[in-house]
């Protein structure tokens, strides 16, 4: 078996790690149960670029539990867990290329080695599988019924191919699900990323100035993580709704050249680039702390940060001290990439199971229906998003109301009113 991990020996401990987190992924472990016995992937070829993580190597054992063929690289090159990508080779037999701290030219090529299998499904975590299989790989396409997006980050670049008519198969949009978006993104990220922060610093977050650029979903999950450790949180963004809304959720919103003056700790959640720019550094505090938890390293300029600086220096495993001319120092965190990822273990497993149960019963439709399907970026299918809350309550062992007939019967006519 081809793969490219970092150590083989680090198996071991990767598969406890995987295991651990096993235990707190009940929807996955049905999923796989009913994979299992009914192979609904049988004979299917499916290239995965994910997070390297426990609960991505839950995912793909039950890709593999339903008869699928999987290979799986890197979706960030610092994301990585390279004792999860050793144990995936040894203990599961996946193809895996993938090592923590890759460059960018080995990320690509990981990539390309992902696609040489030949993939009859995608599946993406910010859309550089695809990207590739449009721009470098066409020929792939005809053998390609369909793939699967984890990120909004993903299905901004897609929904923009599909608009340009430059899609060639049709996308789940995995991340419009309600039991990913709503959980995954806000109470995973809202978690994990305060997690890589204080692994990464150390840092008391109590009475700091907390800068969080954007308030979608993740930023959301992130704010109200902040304000509960005690930190005073100011939001910035475009969007007058997303602004109105964190104003009535308690948080200051002010634009980022004024939050700029007077934040200690500033940490990017929107998907575009260049959200802190060349402007910026300058107005910033001695000893101000960057960061992002989206998707890709470009919402903060670290070019114009990089030219900006006199020197620059290494002081923690994920911190790099920038030096401006005027002494004034600028330390950013984890290279400007994910953070929550980067500089810790990413989503905890009990959310992670929602979001990849979306994957995997998102796969098994698209195995089905695929073929019937436009080129085109689809919501995952309301009755897959509603099943995986039903499983994810019965594993918590909460039971909730049905309709009676009567309800039913109100709901559905038009006569009964005052």
């Amino acid at each position: 078996m081809n793969y490219g991990i970092k150590d083989i020996k680090l198996a071991e401990k990767g598969k406890d790690r995987i295991e651990w987190s096993e235990n707190q992924m009940p929807v996955l472990l049905a999923i796989r149960k009913k994979f299992t016995e009914k192979r609904p992937l049988k004979e299917i070829k499916i290239a995965a670029c994910l997070h390297v993580t426990t609960e991505t190597a839950n995912l793909v054992r039950n890709l593999k539990a339903g008869g699928a063929e999987v290979s799986l690289c890197a979706s960030n090159p610092l994301s990585t867990q390279d004792d999860v990508a050793a144990s995936l080779v040894k203990d599961y037999g996946i193809p895996v290329f993938a090592i923590k701290g890759e460059d960018k030219d080995v990320y690509y090529q990981h990539i390309n080695q992902v696609l040489n299998y030949r993939p009859n499904i995608t599946m993406d975590d910010g859309a550089d599988l695809v990207s590739t299989v449009h721009s470098q790989k066409k020929e792939l396409i005809k053998e390609i019924i369909a793939g699967t997006e984890e990120t909004t980050t993903g299905v901004i670049r897609l929904r923009s191919m599909e608009k340009n008519k430059a899609l060639k198969y049709p996308i789940i949009a995995v991340n419009d699900a309600q039991t990913k978006y709503l959980f995954d993104n806000r109470y995973g990220t809202g978690q994990s990323t305060l997690d890589g922060l204080l692994r990464a610093t150390n840092i008391l977050v109590a009475g700091k100035k907390f800068v969080i650029c954007g308030y979608g979903w993740c930023a959301r999950g992130l704010a109200m993580r902040a304000n509960g450790m005690g930190a005073q949180v100011i939001i910035t963004e475009i969007d007058p709704i997303k602004a109105l809304e964190a104003v009535m959720d308690g948080y200051q919103v002010m634009p980022i050249k004024e939050a700029a003056k007077i934040g200690d700790i500033f940490i990017t959640l929107t998907g575009d680039i260049n959200v802190i720019s060349e402007e910026e550094f300058p107005l910033m505090k001695d000893g101000v702390i960057l960061a992002n938890s989206g998707h890709f390293n470009v919402e903060i300029n670290i070019r114009a940060l990089e030219n900006l600086a006199v020197s620059k220096k290494k002081i923690r495993e994920y911190i790099e001290e920038y030096i401006l001319k005027s002494s004034k120092k600028i330390n950013l965190l984890a290279e400007g990439r994910l953070l929550n990822l980067s500089a810790a273990e990413g989503h905890p497993a009990s959310v992670m199971d929602m979001s990849f149960a979306n994957q995997a019963l998102s796969v098994e439709y698209l195995v089905k229906e695929g073929k019937t399907l436009s080129k085109k970026v689809y919501s995952v299918p309301g009755d897959i998003d509603k099943e995986i809350a039903r499983l994810k309550l019965e594993s918590m062992g909460i039971k909730i109301d049905k309709l009676t007939e009567e309800q039913e019967r109100y709901l559905s006519s038009w006569k009964v009113g005052t």
